[in-house]
């Protein structure tokens, strides 16, 4: 990997330290091989705004590891199918496929350079549970999920309007979001369940964060 991402390995041990995740050293192999891949395809295809290695770290990376500890509370450990909707470059989707082996991650998005890379991701890092498709979600042709995941990707509700129809029996929703989005959980309709608004500390991240954690009631 390049040595400007391969530098980063003591900050990402700091990070993953701070979050109380035990991290091994092939997990931190695919995070910053991870990490050098998003830095390489970004400089032809935009996938992000954020050009500095470093700060892909703290921005991307860290933000997306600050779920995990909340996700294996709520989910388990038994295997799932997980839907990544909006899924970009690949977070939080990629993150959780390398961290929970356990979990089969499809990551899906409309732009196909997007879902390329993912693809390109899940070979070259050798991740057999991540899977990418070309298709806008409500499109998508595919098996229920259990758990359906989203970062900045649309409103609560055209979150859940989007994606309800590929929600399995007993599934839920995790919505990763910036500051507690009050005026949108008001605004879900009225058989959606937020049972759960999760505050995270980011490791190196000066902003709020939470995970709004969603479900069909009944």
């Amino acid at each position: 990997m390049p040595a400007p991402t391969e530098a980063l390995r003591p900050a990402l041990r700091t990070i993953t330290a701070e979050l109380a995740l035990d991290l091994t050293e092939q997990q931190a192999d695919t995070l910053l091989g991870y990490l050098a891949l998003l830095q390489r395809w970004n400089a032809h295809y935009n996938l992000t705004s954020v050009r500095d290695p470093a700060q892909m770290l703290t921005h991307h990376l860290a933000d997306c590891l600050a779920i995990m500890a909340p996700l294996r509370r709520q989910a388990g450990t038994a295997p799932l199918r997980m839907l990544d909707v909006g899924s970009g470059g690949g977070l939080p989707g990629v993150v959780i496929a390398a961290l929970n082996p356990e979990v089969d991650v499809t990551c899906v998005d409309t732009v196909g350079k997007k879902a390329a890379f993912v693809q390109q991701v899940a070979g070259e890092l050798r991740l057999k549970n991540l899977h990418a498709a070309h298709s806008r979600v409500e499109n998508l042709v595919a098996a229920p999920f259990d758990l359906i995941t989203a970062r900045a990707f649309a409103s609560l509700a055209d979150f859940v309007a989007l994606t309800r129809a590929r929600l399995a029996v007993g599934g839920i929703w995790l919505a990763m979001k910036g500051k507690t989005p009050t005026a949108e959980i008001e605004s879900l309709p009225a058989d959606i369940d937020v049972f759960h608004v999760e505050q995270l500390a980011v490791p190196g991240l000066g902003a709020e964060r939470c995970i709004v954690w969603m479900r069909p009631k009944g």
